[in-house]
């Protein structure tokens, strides 16, 4: 019996950005833009594929993730701090981006901030802490905040790299990663308590060296990951087989969004660390964002209520 050969995509460069460590794609279907972060850089980028116009702006700390408001607003989750911020109300080139504090994350350890995070189905934001020492113990810890709630721990074990944040189209389902892992995990996720269980893997990455990263799941129930060290992007079944893979021209993908005017289309942040000169000559665009017209289309990104 033949075995059929996942489909193959490669990935282009849409914004030569080349962000120190570019994360946290999301595509705002109600501006027809993309959001995403510079970790390292401190820095909100934003970019219109329509006019082709980006920009950014400097932020006061490393900003782990973001999400997307019901009002419009965005939620920035910075190394140990969660803050609210209007980027059309800071729309002129040199205009400051003003932040509202929301909660303070973890002020008691010097050795966490914030990293990865998604917005849930029912109006929470879902965001992991890392570790900073060298040794990544797994001192981090994955919390939800709402505005009803404020910021509650999530009941799963320690991590050192959180990841690969994204559910189900029900919500019901969190999938999530320790980048330090090879596997993307899951778990049954209750958004009102905050409470997890059943947690369980979801899926093996068969990249020798890969770290899986970035997470989405797509309208057919489908998961893409990004994967550190791997030059892809890859597609789950619902099952955790390998539906597909998109190769990049640059080894570390970090966040994939599905969006564009047809909502068929793959963008991709991707980071310049890790990299000798050697590397960064020979892949002088690392840190930007790509993009591959793959035809399936994202679930829109979820919105956390503002009151």
């Amino acid at each position: 019996m033949s075995v059929s050969t996942p489909p193959r995509h490669t990935a282009t460069l849409a914004v030569d950005s080349r962000c120190a460590h570019g994360e946290g794609m999301l595509w705002c279907e109600r501006r027809g833009v993309l959001f995403w972060v510079d970790i390292s850089g401190r820095r909100l980028w934003r970019h219109d594929p329509a006019s082709n116009v980006s920009r950014h702006w400097d932020l006061p700390d490393r900003p782990g993730c973001l999400g997307l408001f019901d009002d419009g607003r965005l939620l920035l989750a910075l190394a140990k701090g969660v803050y609210a911020a209007d980027p059309d109300a800071a729309a002129e080139a040199d205009s400051a981006l003003p932040l509202q504090h929301l909660a303070d994350v973890e002020p008691e350890r010097d050795d966490t901030r914030s990293n990865d995070g998604r917005a849930d189905r029912h109006g929470n934001f879902v965001f992991g802490t890392m570790s900073e020492r060298d040794d990544q113990a797994p001192v981090g810890s994955f919390y939800q905040w709402s505005a009803r709630h404020g910021l509650r721990r999530l009941p799963l074990p320690g991590v050192a790299i959180p990841n690969a944040i994204c559910f189900s189209a029900d919500g019901c389902t969190l999938y999530y990663c320790d980048s330090v892992q090879p596997r993307i995990l899951c778990c049954d996720y209750d958004p009102d308590s905050a409470h997890t269980a059943n947690s369980r893997v979801f899926a093996e990455l068969d990249h020798a060296g890969a770290e899986p990263d970035g997470a989405i799941v797509d309208a057919e129930g489908h998961l893409w990951n990004a994967q550190w060290r791997a030059w892809q992007v890859v597609r789950y079944r619902p099952d955790g087989s390998v539906e597909r893979r998109v190769a990049l021209p640059v080894k570390h993908p970090t966040c994939p969004a599905l969006g564009g005017a047809d909502g068929g289309t793959l963008y991709l942040s991707t980071s310049r660390q890790d990299h000798s000169e050697d590397e960064l000559a020979r892949t002088p665009q690392a840190g930007g964002v790509y993009v591959a017209a793959v035809g399936i289309a994202g679930l829109p990104e979820g919105r956390i209520a503002s009151a």
